[in-house]
């Protein structure tokens, strides 16, 4: 069974940078598109990124096009998402995910932007 532990989240002002990090065990995922989605309180779960695991194009939402970059580290089954310029509407938790037969998911972390 995969399983997928995000980290980095926390509390940033306006302007300011995080970078999450998304572990994978239990089965390498070196040929297969990862993913970073999130939900913020009272609001459905939406599409922030992905990656494929074999070209590594990657896809944004336009909400976050030209802030986030995401990336792989395939030898160490690791996904990064990187944030810049953060603003108090990306405040959400945060989810890995990726699709191996069926969907699997992380249980999350909270990023909030406030100042």
């Amino acid at each position: 069974q995969v399983q997928l532990v995000e980290s980095g989240g926390g509390l940033v002002q306006p302007g300011g940078s995080l970078r999450l990090s998304c572990a994978a065990s239990g089965r390498p995922f070196l040929t297969y598109a990862m993913d970073w989605f999130r939900q913020a309180p009272g609001k459905e779960r939406e599409f922030v990124a992905t990656i494929t695991g074999t070209s590594g194009s990657t896809n944004y939402a336009n909400s976050v096009k030209g802030r986030f970059t995401i990336s792989r580290d395939n030898t160490k089954n690791t996904l990064y998402q990187q944030m810049n310029s953060l603003k108090p509407e990306d405040t959400a938790v945060y989810y890995c995910h990726t699709r191996i037969g069926r969907s699997y998911w992380g249980q999350g972390t909270q990023v909030t932007v406030s100042s």
